[in-house]
């Protein structure tokens, strides 16, 4: 709730920085009533993605903080900040080991590295979520999210947004193109009417508002190319009346077009699209883009595209009875060392459970002493470490009689038990009264109906360790480890 308290704290107007600003309400075009508030009521209970412990270190949110204050944090920040496009868990974990502060994923990547199919609306909310969940988790950077069209009317918008709070995303992308959509830079794009388009955007803000939600909403209209640059300005206003947070116009054609956008509603941040490889928008330098105005700047491609490029490669190399050369391929440290390994290694020692702390030994002591003798005492403190069993008294009474008179002898004799895990480490190795197997026929498997007496008098000699004595008992319990009782 700190963070929260920070957020909401009332400053000066002078000193507020342009997205404040317009958080508050002091805009150009006052937004209506209902969505002059952004941040979420102070009773509001923040949602905090879960985090990978063993990634990477760094990453702009900190401990505890929300994703969509720590992307509002980053947008209050001077310059034009820089965010590549993740389609995974491990492209959005190498992002924020770059360094950068902030990343989105790309509808057209993540169609492309989830079905292998193009960016033409077939891929559905369900697995956009299911990718978005894991790359949240991945990273501590915030996450923007590319939701297309809000897959449907706006009950479906809203269900989205609420979708996107829930895995984990700081902000999301909302588009005005008709279903199905398709990349912005494609042919044939159409958008729905100006109304329809704005209503999403509101039923946007009502389900953050409803989520106790601050998720930055970035609205974008593709009705550049699909109509005209007026229209695509006029969207764009509207959007920020409907209480937009970022505007996007993807496919702007000039710098002409660009400067014209950022002239708009000049309180609210603008994001660009530098579409890699042959794009319509022009693709300028992170200080270009500042100064024309933008804030947020994606690389929807770059990672897609350089990692089809590395594959094929690679399989021509495997093809041709080779492997990828060191130039283009990590180090298996350095591909363990990225992932995190190492330290998982490090965090897992905490927990590891030595022989001597197993659930074995836990319960098992040497009958074999006689109790005061001369040196009792030397000789439990040697053997503190033994192996002890406390339950022994309880489960069979040794002094008891009843049955087994005739065989007093036999009863008497001492067995030796030995408990092997399946990872090949002794466990167990102690001795035991005969009597005690009697008592436990209907407890261990591998004597349930046995006729201990009969055992004790039939056991073979086990060839393979003649030193163990005669064999009485030899079977794995279910967690795999092997269980031996001798005859000492």
């Amino acid at each position: 709730m700190a963070c929260y308290a920070a957020l909401l704290h009332q400053q000066p107007a002078a000193s507020l920085s342009p997205l404040t600003s317009r958080r508050a309400g002091s805009c150009r075009v006052p937004p209506p009533p209902l969505l002059q508030s952004r941040a979420p009521p102070s009773s509001a209970r923040a949602r905090i993605s879960p985090r990978c412990s063993y990634t990477a270190a760094g990453g702009s949110a900190g401990a505890g903080e929300p994703s969509a204050a720590a992307l509002r944090r980053v947008l209050e920040t001077p310059g034009a900040h820089q965010a590549p496009a993740c389609y995974d868990a491990l492209s959005a974990r190498l992002i924020e080991r770059a360094g950068f502060r902030v990343c989105f994923t790309s509808g057209f990547s993540i169609s492309a590295a989830r079905l292998g199919l193009p960016d033409v609306g077939l891929i559905s909310y369900g697995e956009v979520i299911d990718q978005g969940r894991l790359i949240a988790e991945a990273v501590s950077i915030p996450v923007i999210g590319d939701a297309d069209n809000g897959y449907g009317n706006c009950m479906n918008v809203k269900r989205t947004v609420k979708g996107f709070i829930n895995a984990g995303f700081a902000g999301i992308i909302l588009e005005d193109q008709v279903s199905p959509k398709a990349c912005g830079h494609t042919q044939g794009r159409k958008v729905v009417s100006r109304e329809e388009a704005i209503m999403h955007i509101k039923a946007a803000v009502d389900a953050r508002k409803e989520s106790g939600s601050d998720i930055v909403i970035v609205a974008r209209t593709d009705s550049r190319q699909a109509l005209s640059l007026d229209e695509a300005l006029w969207r764009a206003r509207a959007f920020a009346d409907a209480g937009a947070d970022v505007l996007f116009i993807d496919a702007l054609v000039s710098r002409e077009e660009m400067k014209a956008f950022c002239a708009v509603s000049p309180g609210l941040p603008k994001m660009a699209n530098m579409l890699e490889g042959g794009g319509k928008t022009p693709i300028l330098s992170p200080v270009e883009l500042e100064e024309t105005g933008y804030k947020l700047v994606a690389y929807p491609l770059s990672l897609i595209g350089v990692s089809m490029r590395a594959m094929e490669d690679a399989l021509v190399a495997i093809k041709g009875g080779r492997i990828p050369p060191p130039g283009s391929l990590p180090s298996f440290e350095e591909i363990k060392d990225t992932l995190g390994f190492n330290h998982y290694y490090e965090e897992e020692k905490q927990y590891i459970v030595t022989p001597a702390q197993s659930s074995y030994r836990s319960g098992y002591y040497d009958y074999t002493s006689e109790a005061g003798s001369s040196g009792d005492t030397k000789s439990r403190t040697e053997k503190s470490q033994e192996p002890i069993i406390d339950i022994l008294p309880q489960l069979y009474d040794l002094g008891s009689s009843g049955g087994r008179d005739r065989s007093s002898g036999m009863w008497s004799r001492t067995l030796r038990l030995k408990i092997t895990g399946r990872d090949g480490i002794q466990k167990i190795d102690a001795r035991i009264p005969a009597g005690f197997l009697e008592g436990m026929t209907n407890v261990i498997p591998g004597l349930a109906g046995a006729n201990i007496l009969e055992r004790l008098r039939d056991a073979p000699i086990d060839s393979d360790n003649p030193q163990n004595g005669q064999i009485l008992l030899d079977f794995e319990d279910g967690m795999g480890d092997r269980i031996q009782v001798f005859i000492a």
